[in-house]
């Protein structure tokens, strides 16, 4: 009949818990649709069976022995229970007889909670007129002739004698008991409750022992097993969630982020979790709004086909903001809670720098943010921190091998490193490979010879060539150049660095890239700190500290999960920098969605700044390394922002917007979208379709919207739609979600722009001709250096990350729309080798400095994506939020903070 059967059997030693812990295992695998706990419980541990049979899920309690089924079947509910196998096998039994049971008297001898008190409960709602019997009741052979249907189950052998049998009763026999038999081999034989030689004289049918009722058990059971999944493909579609929706109710004005969000009372994340089909051993709670999800699922899901992959990019931005992140989470809620797809948000977890800093954080805004915004923004659940823990052990440890290789002998370093135990000494399997880079096949320390301990012991450093600074998630001024080492203790080993913030680290990155633990122990492994003195690239490897980085990122590798505020799912993991980094959220949160969604469904990512940065950053790196396909490409732009691509005036912070900005001007928005077509462009080199979404403002006029929408498309956009999510949620966001579904069904070609195994300034002119439309690039001697030593040092075949301003296609953030008839100056490259990545610097970009525009005339719609600002005592700004909690703002801006813009470290 098509069942798949398995036996799991467990020891007699199993604890309670344990059977729990399975029985929980199988409530949640949704190929099982039913399974039976097999009673009595043979364990020599104290098991409370009412527990254990109350713990399988009533929809696969194909034994019905669980409260809920019994209490459904006691009221009468016989069509949305499960019925124990025995009755339901004497039901089947009594209507092949062909008697009406309807009417009938029907007595039931037992009452057990597997045959008898279920029995009666069955006749009952047959329409019988039941009575029960058992061993204290009175003139039991009165009662039992009185029957025209007998159901016996008391398990005392042949206790219902023949004579008692009304003459014409149906006898279903249900006991088995074993009398002694001299005839037997065994010496006894099998009887049933019922005097069968007798009985069988009077009864017009009765069921034998053995082969009457217990093949009707067994068939039973297989029975309710092909109803269980029956009723589980009519209830649950495969690969379609069964989501709580949040109703929205929007206000107009739309409120401030920080009342809306708390406007919204979140669903439990376990229950989210459940919805979207992840097990209860996968989930890890951090509190009740965000959860961690194990990498098991990826290996338990492997077998799942992915969804469909969308990117959100936008324009070139300018300081009137595009709002990505908004339309991000307004796609998957229309996608999602408005047209029934399985849909989930990937994105980044902002740094705490700019969320103390005047850009604030990075939940979205208005109707189509991440929920709740505060454990959003803050701390989460710790994974900056962790990187913050693990990159300041690697720059500790560059100190202290500077200073114990300046002040020891080689074999004093030597036995600090291989230290004698209990008299023997034994290298780590880190020191083992160290020893095999190095050409020594020993594995005996004490087989070494001087030679071999001061290569093994000495890494050599050359302090200039140190790249590794130490990191901290916060904007402190006064860190961006220190000295280290002054204390007399350092016996005058200092020397300057600096601190940078904690999401531009290389730790940072490698997070986001990589697609195991496995993966990010290598990765981490091979980070290069420095140089030696001889040039030779120096690793966390060989400083002996990649094991316990990994140790450290062994929670912050598993993806946070969080909710929209219409209670879609969001990944919120990873936040690289998209200038000195690749600007995407993680690698592992994209696969473990696009597993979890299915074949039909949508998982939307977000990549940093224009298309130009992030975009071009997620195809060339991230789904290189990723081995994803994207379907489609989501190009964010608005009205204003176009016009400023177009010639329109600056906007300066705390003066009232220009009246070309808030006036219709179809001329300047015509000139300005030559960058909106450039970046269409851009996307459709990688073959991908183009979408745009185009942010409404409540000062566009309806004639601006349409010449956007028409140049868009003439530009080579699969379509372009207006958007207003920002004030009505996903249902502003419906004609965009449709045309990504349509866009997801075209003809994709997708490619790389480059291949990596391409000489490195060859993969650099590429990006800057193809996607900047830059008429060359020029080296300059350091970054011509460069070149030299990462082509030498073997990793000229990595990709390229460009670090450029992304305030401009080209290198000068002030030329607006689409430059033309420049020279891309490369000052400098840098390599993150474990993150896996070359990133020139172009231009004047610096990697230690974030400058953030914001107009603070403006309220919270003309800003959809950030929070309303308040002003404090001092005459500056912070989001309402935090001076409503009594925050204090950071004096760590410098003075022309309204007008240039990169980001990079601590010095933001």
């Amino acid at each position: 009949i098509g069942i798949n059967a398995n036996h799991i059997k467990l020891p007699n030693t199993a604890s309670e818990a344990e059977v729990l812990r399975c029985i929980n295992a199988l409530n949640e695998d949704p190929a099982i649709h039913g399974f039976i706990v097999q009673l009595p419980l043979d364990s020599n541990k104290p098991i409370n069976t009412e527990k254990i049979t109350n713990a399988v899920a009533p929809e696969k309690d194909v034994d019905g022995l669980s409260s809920i089924n019994a209490g459904k079947l006691s009221r009468g509910d016989l069509g949305d229970c499960f019925i124990p196998c025995t009755p339901k096998g004497c039901m089947e039994l009594i209507r092949q007889t062909g008697i009406q049971v309807a009417g009938k008297r029907a007595v039931v001898i037992g009452r057990s909670k597997i045959v008898g008190a279920p029995m009666h409960d069955l006749l009952l709602w047959n329409h019988a007129t039941v009575t029960t019997c058992h061993s204290k009741t009175a003139s039991l052979a009165e009662e039992v002739s009185k029957a025209d249907i007998l159901v016996v189950a008391a398990g005392k052998a042949e206790m219902v004698k023949g004579e008692w049998i009304k003459p014409g009763a149906v006898v279903i026999d249900c006991g088995i008991n074993h009398i002694p038999d001299s005839t037997k081999a065994s010496g006894k034989r099998v009887v049933g409750d019922v005097a069968y030689a007798a009985a069988k004289e009077r009864a017009s049918y009765i069921t034998p022992v053995p082969g009457g009722v217990g093949p009707m058990t067994v068939a039973m059971l297989m029975q309710s097993t092909v109803e269980s999944a029956q009723r589980f493909v009519e209830k649950y579609q495969p690969g379609k969630w069964h989501i709580q929706y949040n109703q929205l109710s929007p206000k107009v004005p739309v409120p401030s982020d920080i009342e809306v969000s708390r406007s919204c009372a979140p669903k439990p994340v376990g229950q989210l979790a459940r919805e979207i089909g992840l097990l209860s051993d996968e989930v890890e709670l951090y509190g009740q709004n965000k959860a961690k999800i194990l990498l098991s699922t990826l290996e338990r899901l492997e077998a799942q086909p992915d969804g469909k992959y969308v990117v959100v990019t936008g324009i070139t931005p300018t300081p009137l903001g595009e709002g990505k992140s908004t339309t991000t989470v307004g796609l998957v809620q229309a996608l999602g809670a408005h047209l029934g797809r399985n849909a989930f948000a990937c994105v980044r977890q902002p740094s705490q720098g700019p969320t103390f800093g005047i850009k604030g954080g990075a939940a979205g805004g208005g109707y189509s943010q991440v929920v709740p915004m505060e454990e959003f923004n803050l701390h989460l659940t710790g994974d900056i921190h962790a990187i913050t823990a693990a990159n300041n052990l690697v720059a500790a440890a560059i100190d202290a091998r500077i200073f114990h290789e300046a002040t020891q002998s080689d074999q004093a370093l030597y036995s600090r490193l291989v230290p004698s135990i209990d008299g023997a000494r034994k290298f780590s399997d880190i020191q083992i490979r160290r020893l095999q880079r190095l050409h020594i096949n020993k594995t005996d320390p004490d087989a070494l010879t001087a030679g071999e301990i001061k290569k093994f012991v000495r890494l050599d450093i050359d302090p200039e060539t140190i790249t590794w600074a130490r990191v901290l998630d916060t904007s402190d001024r006064f860190l961006r150049k220190i000295t280290i080492g002054q204390s007399p203790t350092e016996k005058g080993h200092s020397r300057t660095t600096q601190f940078d913030i904690t999401v531009a680290s290389e730790i940072m990155a490698v997070l986001a890239l990589t697609d195991s633990l496995q993966d990010m122990r290598r990765r981490l492994a091979r980070m290069v700190v420095a140089s030696s003195r001889e040039g030779i690239p120096v690793t966390t490897e060989d400083l002996g500290v990649s094991g316990a980085l990994t140790v450290l990122m062994k929670d912050a590798i598993k993806p946070n999960l969080m909710q929209t505020l219409e209670g879609d799912p969001v990944f919120v993991h990873a936040g690289p920098f998209a200038n000195i980094a690749h600007g995407n959220s993680s690698v592992l949160a994209d696969k473990i969605a696009l597993k979890l969604v299915g074949k039909e469904g949508f998982v939307v990512t977000e990549a940093g700044f224009g298309a130009d940065i992030g975009m071009e950053k997620f195809f060339d790196i991230k789904c290189r390394y990723s081995g994803l396909q994207p379907h489609v490409a989501v190009l964010v732009a608005t009205v204003r922002a176009l016009k400023m691509h177009g010639g329109g005036p600056t906007v300066t912070a705390g003066v009232p917007l220009p009246k070309e900005y808030t006036e219709e001007n179809l001329q300047l928005l015509a000139k300005g979208c030559c960058n909106l077509s450039k970046q269409i462009q851009n996307a459709r080199t990688f073959g991908v379709p183009v979408v745009v979404a185009v942010n409404a403002f409540k000062s566009d006029t309806e004639a601006e919207l349409q010449l956007v929408m028409r140049l868009s498309k003439e530009a080579g956009a699969f379509d372009a739609v207006k958007c207003t999510h920002w004030a009505e949620g996903g249902k502003g966001a419906m004609a965009l979600a449709e045309a990504v579904q349509r866009a997801s069904q075209a003809p994709s070609n997708f490619r790389f722009l480059y291949d990596v195994e391409l000489p490195i300034l060859d993969k650099i002119r590429i990006i800057a001709r193809t996607i900047y439309g830059a008429d060359d690039v020029e080296l300059l001697p350091e970054a011509e250096q460069k070149v030299i030593l990462y082509t030498k040092q073997g990793f000229g075949n990595l990709p390229v990350c460009m670090a450029k301003t992304h305030l401009s296609l080209s290198h000068d953030p002030e030329r607006k729309g689409v430059p033309t008839g420049f020279i891309l100056p490369i000052r400098d490259i840098r390599a993150s080798v474990g993150a896996g990545f070359l990133y020139p610097l172009v231009g004047t970009v610096s990697t230690l400095y974030w400058k953030a525009h914001v107009d603070k005339s403006l309220g919270p719609h003309e800003n959809p994506a950030r929070q309303q600002l308040e002003g404090t005592s001092h005459g500056r700004f912070v989001p309402t939020w935090m001076a409503q909690a009594g925050i204090v703002f950071l004096d760590q801006w410098s003075a022309n903070c309204g007008s240039g813009a990169t980001c990079g470290s601590l010095a933001s």
